[in-house]
């Protein structure tokens, strides 16, 4: 005759990160709200230097397009909202599939922060081409073309982040490996 035994746990099959759950904090996301910012603070300074149609496009060094000052104001300050909530959004989904992380450290704890972040770019490239829009209205000073910017902040940036990677990465290995070699 056969004896079954049952063996009665008192974990839950299913385990989730309860003890070790990440929280959101205002440091991932930090970037882009303090772009949004100071867009905002850009667009209320210049808002009263700014003629009623505000050039926004050049052809040859010279404007050959207009716009509304406050449609303008609203095509420069909206994409940063915009940016803003995508941050907020993409940290708060990374959150949600916290609960199923392992409990110890692991990199997404290190990267958390980067992608929340990662959206202080494009914001970058908006700020300068609305404080070079704002500064010709109101002064006739032009700065150096928006794609030298772009170019810039692209490569700056990109170096930056693949720095950060390989070091995630590098320290991920090294976890991984004294994990297997214990």
């Amino acid at each position: 005759m056969r004896q079954v035994v049952a063996i009665h746990s008192s974990e839950p099959a299913n385990k989730t990160n309860t003890e070790n759950k990440i929280v959101f904090r205002w440091i991932y996301i930090v970037l882009p709200v303090v772009f949004l910012l100071l867009s905002v603070i850009l667009a209320a300074f210049f808002y009263r230097l700014l003629p009623v149609e505000v050039a926004y496009h050049f052809q040859n060094s010279s404007p050959d397009k207009w716009l509304g000052r406050g449609a303008f104001i609203a095509w420069l300050v909206i994409p940063q909202f915009f940016f803003t909530l995508l941050s907020f959004i993409v940290v708060r989904l990374v959150l949600l599939g916290a609960h199923y992380w392992p409990a110890e450290d692991t990199p997404m704890n290190k990267l958390l922060p980067v992608m929340g972040n990662m959206v202080a770019l494009p914001q970058i490239i908006f700020i300068f081409a609305m404080l070079d829009f704002f500064l010709y209205n109101a002064y006739q000073i032009r700065l150096i073309p928006l794609w030298v910017i772009t170019l810039i902040v692209m490569i700056l940036g990109g170096a930056i982040l693949g720095v950060f990677f390989i070091r995630i990465i590098r320290q991920f290995r090294r976890q991984q490996s004294k994990s297997l070699q214990e």
